[in-house]
């Protein structure tokens, strides 16, 4: 293969993603790989919007988010709207984020609490099977 075209197999191996995973954003035409009969073949346009979706997953983007935002490419002022629109939806991903983040620091806390209090209530009642 060449430096503008990558294999399935190239592509899953450059990803860390399966064959299945990539069919299925081609599926869902966030991805558009060149078809030669059965065989698919990725170009540099395919690789940067396959890392911007696995990014995009990773911070918790949905796939209607993802698609959204690779859309905007298509856009005149692409830069712009896509920075813009990207920089709205992040924020209110890490605000989403934080709030998850803040509901389990309350959760764990809580939890530890009810541990130290079963602690206690063991060796309490250790001691006194003990006597």
């Amino acid at each position: 293969m060449t430096d503008n075209v990558m294999t399935i197999r190239q592509m899953c191996d450059a990803f860390d993603v399966t064959p299945r995973t990539l069919r299925f954003y081609e599926s869902k035409e966030l991805l558009s790989p060149i078809r030669e009969g059965q065989k698919r073949l990725f170009t540099k346009r395919d690789r940067a919007r396959l890392k911007l979706i696995l990014q995009g997953k990773r911070f918790g983007f949905t796939l209607e988010e993802i698609r959204q935002l690779l859309d905007l490419y298509s856009k005149e002022d692409q830069q712009l709207t896509q920075i813009t629109q990207t920089y709205d939806i992040a924020v209110q991903r890490l605000r989403d984020l934080e709030e998850q983040r803040d509901t389990l620091n309350e959760a764990i806390a809580d939890l530890r609490a009810q541990l130290k209090w079963g602690d206690n209530m063991l060796s309490s009642l250790r001691a006194d099977a003990a006597e």
